[in-house]
């Protein structure tokens, strides 16, 4: 049963972050990209099956998206990192969204940049795009961190 949960919990997430995504696709891409999705990246804060969740949304996300394979795979490696992450910061709540923020400002300012030459420095593209996903994770993401804490039904969560 636990194994189901898991994959369920996992899927559920890759789908919600994927919808997302796609839904308001024209706010997510760019070198100032707010990826309202993003705000999901709390999630493994709650629970381990969102690490291969929002890694999975974000592969499929960056498949259909105007950045090509590049960004699935360092779109998807800066997800991944960051959610690692995160789960390990767990128990400092405003730590948890920090990792995004400085996964995706770096990968994905370093891709824009040299990959796709945004007319924009290095370090611009850093923060425009951790701005970005600052907005996502701080904004909307703690506040769902804070919600769903109070609430773990929601998820069928327990302590971790």
């Amino acid at each position: 049963m636990k194994n189901a949960t898991f994959l369920v919990q996992a899927a559920v997430i890759a789908a919600v972050y994927t919808s997302l995504t796609l839904l308001l696709m024209p706010l997510g891409y760019g070198v100032m990209q707010i990826r309202v999705s993003e705000a999901l990246t709390i999630l493994p804060a709650l629970t381990p099956a969102a690490i291969p969740g929002l890694f999975i949304g974000c592969l499929i996300s960056n498949m259909i998206g105007p950045y090509g394979i590049l960004d699935m795979v360092l779109g998807g490696a800066a997800t991944l990192i960051a959610a690692i992450a995160s789960y390990r910061l767990r128990s400092k709540p405003l730590l948890v969204p920090l990792p995004p923020i400085i996964t995706n400002g770096f990968i994905i300012g370093a891709m824009l940049h040299y990959a796709y030459s945004v007319p924009v420095s290095f370090p611009v593209a850093v923060l425009w795009v951790g701005l970005g996903e600052a907005i996502a994770c701080y904004g909307l993401g703690l506040p769902l961190l804070n919600y769903l804490r109070k609430r773990p039904s929601i998820l069928r969560i327990g302590p971790q």
